[in-house]
């Protein structure tokens, strides 16, 4: 009767360390290689795994440079298709020498069809020559707090100089989705001009979604940048070389919105003890972290009697962590 009480208790051992190894491998296969969950208005980082890791990222380095054109490009610019974007490999949306296109057209083409060729001549039209614009692309990236970057194209062919982490292209499309016009294409889902669909299946199975950038070569495996909007907050996420990419976007997003909000804690139109600010700030919070702000007031003496005068200081904490300080302004007379 031992001996088989014995065999029991060790089938059911197998038998849940077989489940529980299931599970790992699973959650393993589900996961990216690199994954991070930002949201846009403050750049808090809600999610990260291997998120600091350098890695291919493929065409959803068309983010950075579609953003470097629209700053720096009007969208009427006439371009003339150059020899060297005719022909470049992998996606693209057909360009032949000596073709006429404006900016915005071919931002169109770069976004929504991945155009490796859009990419070329946009670089060129930029810069001159891809090295030089690839020098823009790096300056611009460390500028938005991409710090272990390397940009040497603005497509995202393979180079093996060429990477990101989840992390930077995290703060790269927080930086971009504040950019209006980027917002407009990289949430159609249809150019009509050219008839051209948007390749971001999220946009039309995700709640809320509102872009940004598919990815795929076999260095870097599937990639996808994707943003979402609930309850006035945006969220940006970053997988790299996740073969279930949608699914493990859309389980990511579920889960941070789930966990997070965003909480106004300046504004600009009313006063803070008393005092004016010049600015909102929002932060997205858990409902336990909502416990843990604390907003402190420092004022100056003797304290300026004159309206539009620096007061002081708010300064707001997460717990004992600085998050937010500005100016407090003695109240304009009305």
């Amino acid at each position: 009767m031992r001996n088989k009480l014995c065999l029991i208790l060790v089938c059911v051992c197998l038998i849940a360390g077989f489940a529980l190894q299931s599970t790992f491998v699973a959650e393993a296969e589900q996961a990216a290689q690199g994954e991070c969950v930002a949201e846009v208005s403050s750049r808090r980082v809600l999610h990260a795994r291997n998120a600091s890791l350098p890695l291919p990222n493929a065409s959803t380095t068309k983010v950075l440079t579609a953003l470097i054109i629209l700053e720096d490009c009007p969208l009427d610019d006439i371009v003339t298709i150059p020899a060297e974007a005719e022909g470049v490999e992998g996606s693209s949306i057909y360009l032949k020498a000596g073709d006429v296109c404006s900016v915005e057209e071919l931002l169109y083409g770069l976004m929504l069809r991945s155009g490796n060729d859009a990419a070329v001549a946009l670089a060129l039209h930029h810069s001159g020559c891809i090295e030089a614009f690839a020098q823009v692309m790096n300056e611009r990236a460390l500028l938005l707090g991409a710090t272990d970057s390397c940009f040497v194209n603005p497509h995202g062919l393979p180079d093996e100089h060429h990477h990101t982490t989840a992390r930077d292209l995290a703060f790269i499309t927080a930086a971009a989705m504040e950019n209006e016009m980027f917002r407009t294409i990289v949430s159609t889902r249809c150019y009509a001009p050219r008839g051209w669909y948007n390749k971001n299946k999220l946009l039309s199975s995700y709640e809320g979604a509102c872009g940004v950038k598919t990815g795929y070569t076999l260095q870097a495996g599937r990639c996808l940048v994707s943003a979402a909007e609930r309850n006035g907050m945006t969220l940006v996420c970053v997988v790299l070389n996740c073969p279930p990419m949608y699914e493990r976007s859309s389980e990511l997003l579920d889960k941070v919105f789930a966990d997070y909000s965003l909480v106004r804690l300046t504004d600009k139109q009313e006063t803070m003890y008393g005092f004016a600010v010049d600015c909102d700030f929002s932060y997205p919070l858990t409902d336990r972290e909502k416990g843990e702000i604390d907003i402190v007031r420092e004022l100056v003496e003797p304290l300026p009697k004159s309206p539009g005068s620096v007061a002081g200081q708010i300064k707001i904490f997460l717990a004992n962590d600085l998050i937010f300080s500005q100016n407090l302004y003695i109240m304009e007379e009305k």
